[in-house]
């Protein structure tokens, strides 16, 4: 049988329609949980292969609460393994969760910074937990500088232990007007200051996670050069505790959106609030608490808020999908509110 050889343009045309109704590749996306553990971090990302990252497990107890949060977003990111873990630091709202939620879902690697150095008998417990947790898997031992092996997505860690990177990151690396008037911040002996920070990228697209980090590490990523360049995306450190969030490295990072994993008493600190909210370029902030006790003028409007009340039953979270080109949508599941960040 001879073959027909598509030349006309009404030929060409049909194959631009089958192609329109399903013969296309689908779009895909980078896409990004923001759990709420009611003022603990748990940030579940999955990238378009499926490989999968859990930023911290909130907290322990609470009858598993914060472990059945995280298994409803993987369950809607249609995923039945975590292959990374990454435990920015050893505090009871970040790992306390790591025991309850290894219990119900497979958890490939460990990721943290190493050994504990504070002085508490919660971070103490908190470690020795994940230690007895995590002592038959794999795990990586992270230093600033250093990246995870997803081919979805690519995970930088910026800080560690303590240190960060000493060298900028492609494209960054100019003077930071900001610093010049930064007060001069305390030394922080503890676990905030010792936390993972990452960013995550996904073609065009910029993730900034810093864990808790604290004011005198954040400075020192940014001054007198800004190390690490911008986002898109900033996920507001410290849940939005004045220790954290600087001018210098919020007006730095130069976010074009920021999500705040505050609880309805936990972070929102207004002087931390208002930094982000008046960061050059921001579109938007996003909050996954209404924060009882910093007032109506320290809370975003309603529609970016996604848990409203002073009880911890509705466990709304917050989605971002990101594609290549730098565009992403921010859904508040509360109300299924959605905003295009277009590029």
């Amino acid at each position: 049988m001879r073959r027909m050889l598509c030349t006309s343009i009404l030929c060409a045309i049909g194959v631009l329609a089958l192609i329109s109704t399903g013969w296309a590749s689908p779009p895909k996306f980078l896409r990004i949980y923001c759990i709420d553990v009611e003022g603990g971090q748990s940030t579940l990302i999955v990238d378009p292969r499926g490989e999968s990252m859990l930023v911290d497990t909130g907290w322990a107890g609470f009858n598993g609460r914060d472990a059945n949060r995280i298994l409803a977003a993987t369950a809607a990111a249609g995923i039945k393994r975590i292959d990374y873990l990454v435990i920015t630091h050893y505090h009871r709202d970040h790992v306390g969760g790591v025991e309850q939620l290894a219990a119900r879902i497979k958890i490939g690697t460990f990721v943290d910074h190493g050994p504990n150095m504070e002085d508490s008998d919660s971070t103490r417990e908190g470690y020795a937990t994940y230690l007895r947790v995590s002592a038959h898997s794999k795990r990586f031992v992270m230093k600033p500088g250093g990246h995870l092996p997803f081919r979805g997505m690519s995970v930088q860690f910026l800080t560690a232990a303590g240190d960060e990177i000493t060298a900028s990151l492609p494209g960054a690396g100019q003077p930071n007007p900001y610093c010049a008037s930064e007060p001069q911040a305390v030394t922080d002996p503890g676990e905030n200051a010792r936390s993972l920070g990452m960013l995550i990228t996904y073609g065009k697209f910029r993730f900034i996670d810093l864990g808790d980090l604290t004011k005198q590490k954040e400075i020192q990523l940014v001054c007198p050069n800004n190390l690490i360049g911008t986002a898109d995306l900033y996920l507001v450190t410290h849940h939005g505790y004045d220790l954290s969030n600087s001018r210098a490295i919020v007006d730095a990072l130069h976010p074009r959106v920021a999500i705040m994993d505050n609880g309805p008493h936990k972070g929102d600190a207004p002087a931390a609030w208002q930094i982000v909210h008046d960061s050059p370029g921001l579109e938007d902030l996003w909050q996954l608490h209404y924060g009882m006790d910093a007032g109506a003028d320290h809370n975003v409007a309603d529609q970016f808020i996604a848990n409203l009340g002073d009880k911890d039953d509705a466990a709304n979270y917050i989605e971002v999908t990101a594609a290549t080109d730098g565009t992403f949508t921010v859904i508040n599941s509360r109300n299924n509110y959605e905003k295009v960040y277009a590029k």
